[in-house]
């Protein structure tokens, strides 16, 4: 029986404990919080930090592991990578990882290689960004070099923002660092989704669209996503020839990858993260609800070793899908949910994380989410009236 060990521990790695039972793997589920709630699924656990390479790298060594994969987890991609390396598993190249996981470097490549970015730079502390605070063109963004799930960004308007915006970033980071950057003002929705390549070839690539609640606490924490994208085609286009240049590029090889893109109001198609693992709110299970194609399945195959199914060049959607990530705007206890009739009649799954009686925090990332609503219906229309509108479609009971 082939081991395979998952780095990470949250909910959003199930897909791929299952994937791997599937294939009757033995799973391993590694990271320091033994409370987490996938550990529950999986056949082993290992309690050592995810971004610590050498203790991951003298566990696997020592459960004598036959696979690698930080499915979902922006933290453990590095550590896969290094582990993949210096066991010679299926992997991805350690060094282009290392340039894809960092903000700053992968700014700094993307500008050297003749791609759209934005203006940016990396400080090593939050005084070095406050001292040039005036040199910049607002408004900012402001963000730490190497975290996900849109902890620690803030949007800045006026030099007075960047000292709080620099130490929030600062502290979200494991290194301590922040990088500034050009706010791009978007044309329509930006996107967030994930997408897949054999041998460096981008063989699936989706686009959606994004969508915020402007008034939760943290307003750039994704919200809701519809497919397919409703960017214009020809810009997807391009951003699909520039990410499959940039795979080849860095000779990623075979992967799952969460990117984000946007097309800016000056007419330019930007790469905002192209991170070497499945996107968080379950952006690879919609796909395989909007398509019927399995990128969670072939990522486990290739991290064991095995055969990969056939991945078609291009997503056929399956009608209109959406998903609502359900989240509370304020602390308290849930006290149930409420879905109205509109969006009842559309959805397909609702996912709980919580039930009655449990403590509910103010929606400022990811690991504050506390469901997902899936849904679909033959308009998109339909399905955008009620992601633009979730606050009437579905109520969140707080007391």
């Amino acid at each position: 029986m082939k081991k395979l060990m998952i780095l990470g521990g949250t909910r959003f790695v199930l897909p791929a404990i299952e994937a791997a039972h599937q294939l009757g793997a033995h799973v391993i589920t590694c990271d320091y919080l033994p409370g987490n709630y996938a550990h529950r699924f999986s056949d082993q656990y290992c309690n050592v930090s995810t971004i610590d390479c050498e203790a991951v790298l003298k566990a696997a060594m020592e459960l004598q592991i036959d696979g690698i994969l930080s499915y979902a987890s922006d933290a453990g991609a590095v550590t896969a990578a290094y582990v993949a390396r210096e066991m010679n598993l299926p992997g991805n190249p350690y060094e282009s990882v290392t340039i894809l996981q960092n903000k700053g470097r992968f700014r700094s490549y993307l500008k050297e290689h003749g791609y759209h970015v934005p203006c940016a730079k990396t400080y090593d502390s939050p005084r070095e960004a406050v001292l040039e605070r005036g040199m910049w063109e607002y408004p900012v963004i402001v963000k730490p070099t190497d975290s996900a799930g849109s902890k620690g960004v803030t949007r800045v308007d006026s030099p007075d923002g960047m000292e709080k915006a620099a130490l929030l970033a600062a502290d979200t980071s494991i290194e301590g660092h922040l990088i500034v950057e050009q706010f791009i003002p978007q044309a329509g929705y930006s996107t967030d989704s994930d997408s897949f390549s054999i041998g460096s070839e981008l063989v699936f690539c989706s686009f959606n669209d994004q969508m915020f609640d402007t008034r939760a606490r943290n307003p750039y924490a994704p919200a809701g996503f519809l497919w397919p994208s409703s960017m214009r085609h020809a810009a997807q286009a391009e951003l699909r020839g520039e990410i499959a240049r940039l795979i080849r590029e860095l000779e990623i090889g075979t992967a799952i990858y969460n990117i984000e893109t946007r097309l800016g109001m000056d007419g330019k198609t930007y790469i905002m993260e192209l991170s070497p693992r499945a996107g968080g709110n379950r952006l690879a299970e919609m796909l395989r609800y909007a398509t019927g194609q399995d990128i969670i399945l072939s990522t486990v195959q290739y991290a064991l070793g095995f055969a990969i199914d056939p991945v078609p060049v291009q997503p056929v959607y399956h009608g209109f899908w959406g998903e609502a990530i359900l989240h509370s705007r304020q602390e308290g206890i849930y006290d149930g949910i409420s879905i109205e009739s509109d969006a009842r009649r559309c959805a397909v799954e609702v996912d709980m994380h919580v039930e009655k009686g449990d403590p509910v925090h103010s929606f400022s990332s990811g690991r504050d989410e506390i469901g997902t609503l899936v849904l679909h219906s033959s308009s998109r229309e339909e399905l955008e009236g009620i992601l633009r509108n979730i606050d009437e479609m579905v109520q969140i009971k707080v007391r």
